[in-house]
């Protein structure tokens, strides 16, 4: 990449040598938002988090919720300037516990995310990463560092996947991932369900056995609902049935803690004790209604409940 040049992310420039970030301190959307938007289900339910995005993204989805922003170049986009120490004090002013680094990619304004996180944590503030996980391990473990919670987008379970939808590859995801679980953060997992690109029930069955076997078993899990967006407006929504079927086929591959999201269904939404079926957490869409999760365990049996908890 030449002088004045930038990568395919848009929101670096090399300039004399050095990359440059170009959307340092200027996010392009801010909201606060209920966690369970996130989706975190296992932190601080019930809260409100600071949510915040700049321009960018180092993935081009097809199916991107987000495009208009994700594939933006920031020059084009209006945003406003909010340094690291702003962001901490409207955390404060909002009564926000935890700021979240979401929306396109907290790995594309990396820069701005590790500094926030910095600041925020040494004043009492949590950080939350929504993120795809695609980037180089030494830069990931270091923010994992200042980082509380992270729900991490597996997109698919194989490399075909990752080069025809996201123009990317699988093994930086699943790196990050068993990173994040060593890092003991409350770690989180969404995948997105896309009709006839990754809902094939061997392939959903693979995905919930490398979870239980790299990071564990009661690491929660969210099956998404897909919608038609950006360049994949070709295909319909994710039918309920399909939803349905990958709550069961985790639940039989030994998944503790599985849930629906982006449609109200019956299933897969509250949280449930493994132990005793106890119901720990209840919840619509959105919305909690009750929690039930005393000290981190389950009023009725006692079982450890992973997660942070109020």
């Amino acid at each position: 990449m030449g002088q004045g040049e930038r990568g395919s992310c848009r929101v670096r420039v090399n300039l004399d040598g050095k990359l440059v970030s170009l959307v340092y301190g200027f996010p392009c959307a801010m909201h606060i938002d209920p966690v369970e938007k996130k989706p975190l289900y296992h932190f601080l339910p019930g809260t409100s988090i600071l949510s915040l995005a700049t321009a960018g993204c180092n993935l081009h989805c097809l199916n991107c919720q987000n495009w208009e922003i994700s594939q933006l170049d920031p020059e084009d986009g209006t945003a406003s300037q909010v340094p690291p120490q702003t962001l901490l004090d409207l955390a404060k002013k909002h009564g926000c516990p935890s700021i979240a680094y979401t929306y396109t990619d907290p790995v594309i304004y990396y820069e701005y995310a590790l500094e926030s996180s910095r600041i925020a944590k040494e004043n009492g503030i949590k950080n939350v990463l929504v993120t795809a996980g695609y980037i180089n391990i030494k830069p990931w473990k270091r923010l994992l560092e200042v980082t509380d919670a992270a729900n991490i987008d597996l997109k698919g379970i194989t490399n075909e996947f990752y080069e025809k939808v996201c123009s990317a590859t699988l093994r930086p995801v699943l790196d990050s991932l068993v990173a994040a679980r060593e890092a003991g953060i409350v770690l989180e997992v969404t995948h997105l369900i896309i009709p006839t690109l990754n809902d094939n029930p061997r392939d959903t069955a693979r995905l919930c056995r490398w979870i239980r076997e790299n990071l564990g078993p009661d690491t929660p899990v969210h099956f998404s609902r897909f919608h038609p967006r950006y360049k994949m407006r070709n295909l319909p929504p994710t039918p309920s049935a399909t939803l349905d079927r990958a709550y069961e086929i985790a639940h039989e591959a030994g998944l503790e803690y599985v849930y629906i999201g982006n449609i109200l269904t019956r299933k897969g939404q509250d949280t449930i004790c493994p132990g005793c079926s106890q119901m720990l957490v209840s919840r619509s869409g959105f919305k909690v209604r009750e929690t039930l999760v005393s000290e981190g365990k389950c009023p009725k049996c006692g079982k450890e409940i992973p997660g942070l908890w109020k």
